[in-house]
């Protein structure tokens, strides 16, 4: 049986490579390739009886990425697998696409033999992430943990919030009706708890927890 294949990069070139490296390959019929994730989106819904069995995707391509096209394939057509070959590998990427059941992802810099080991891991059923992919989903997944561990008191939301809005350690206290002293242990408390350096690192960290907004 053949397999029936599409392949998406806005990169003319790499999809030429693709292209080369697959037609050596008696079990698969490339049924279209595209520059577009819109083409393919539209090639669905113009053929709904044609079998495809798998999508090879890059991510940034005009209009509609590749996160987008994996989205709305999985929505729409639960059958068909993606297969993700990017040079991107930001953790938040890698996050949204295995939320949304891609079948793999190998980095654009990967072997030939890398990829088609991939292709056929894919089509057999199976998931297929490269080494590099499946560190960083792991290594951010477990900072999240990390993060999400660190419970800070209201008191301390209190004593972070106005640091970031740069009141002096004076000003503080006033403000919380607590001695100089007090608002200085809270500080390097907060430093020590949050693993940053200084004051930066408490604003910084104040910032991405939405206690202050980034005008």
């Amino acid at each position: 049986m053949k397999y029936n294949l599409i392949i998406v990069d806005d990169h003319k070139m790499f999809l030429d490579g693709m292209l080369s490296i697959l037609n050596l390959e008696s079990e698969y019929n490339i049924l279209l390739t595209a520059t577009k994730g819109e083409q393919i989106v539209k090639y669905l819904e113009i053929n709904p009886d044609e079998r495809v069995d798998l999508i090879i995707t890059d991510i940034s391509m005009p209009e509609l990425d590749g996160i987008a096209l994996n989205k709305i394939v999985k929505e729409k057509k639960k059958n068909i697998r993606t297969l993700i070959v990017s040079m991107h590998n930001n953790a938040e990427m890698i996050d949204n696409l295995i939320e949304h059941d891609a079948d793999g992802y190998v980095p654009k810099n990967a072997e030939k033999n890398e990829f088609l080991v991939a292709i056929k891991t894919i089509l057999k059923g199976e998931k297929y992430f490269s080494k590099e992919i499946k560190d960083i989903y792991i290594e951010n997944k477990f900072s999240k943990k990390k993060q999400e561990e660190i419970k800070l008191t209201q008191r301390e939301i209190d004593v972070i919030t106005l640091i970031a809005q740069e009141y002096t350690t004076q000003e503080i206290a006033d403000k919380l009706f607590l001695s100089k002293h007090t608002i200085e242990s809270y500080r390097k408390n907060l430093i020590a708890k949050l693993n940053v350096r200084n004051l930066a690192g408490l604003t910084k960290y104040a910032l991405k927890m939405s206690y202050i907004k980034n005008e």
